[in-house]
């Protein structure tokens, strides 16, 4: 002990040890970056402004709203792999990147009644029906997934269930029901 304090007081010995760290979860970082991710495309929407017709920004907030729920939805619920790279490549990629492109054009495309919108807008159409039905598929995994477990309990269960009974006692009389019973003043 007195070797340790004064190597340490004094400059010797080795370097202190540093406190494990603990695991990351890849799935976790995965999906914590995905909601930064989704924050990130919130903001460059309405950061956007002027420069969209509203119809766009009002798609582009609803596919956000629709990818925050998403992005909640697998971190409670979980997903499949499939699932979770589908959601990362929209919410990346499939979004971002066409939207960065409308935003390059030159202002005269940003009208309501331009095609370079109604393309857009088609697209965004698609990737919110898209992403209905991956909420969808995540929340009726969910719900398989506890149906699947609630019949492997009542397999499980149904066998002891008989079991698990109470036997009524054997009598002439029900206790608690007075009729036929001689009543004594």
């Amino acid at each position: 002990m007195i070797g340790r304090f004064g190597s340490g007081r004094f400059g010797g010995g080795g370097p202190a040890a540093a406190p494990p760290q603990p695991a990351v979860d890849p799935v976790a970082q995965e999906i914590a970056q995905m909601g930064a991710a989704v924050d990130a495309l919130r903001s460059s929407v309405r950061r956007s402004g002027s420069k969209l017709p509203p119809l766009l920004t009002s798609q582009l907030r609803q596919l956000g709203d629709l990818m925050r729920d998403a992005v909640a939805d697998i971190l409670v619920r979980g997903c499949s792999t499939e699932q979770r790279v589908l959601l990362n490549a929209m919410i990346c990629s499939y979004v971002p990147t066409p939207l960065q492109a409308y935003l390059a054009l030159p202002p005269t495309h940003h009208g309501e009644e331009s095609s370079a919108t109604f393309l857009f807008a088609e697209q965004l159409a698609t990737l919110e029906a898209t992403l209905k039905d991956l909420l969808n598929q995540i929340r009726i995994g969910a719900v398989e997934e506890l149906s699947t477990h609630g019949r492997f309990l009542a397999d499980k269960f149904s066998a002891q269930d008989a079991a698990l009974q109470l036997q009524q006692p054997a009598t002439d009389r029900d206790p608690l029901r007075l009729e036929g019973q001689t009543w004594q003043h």
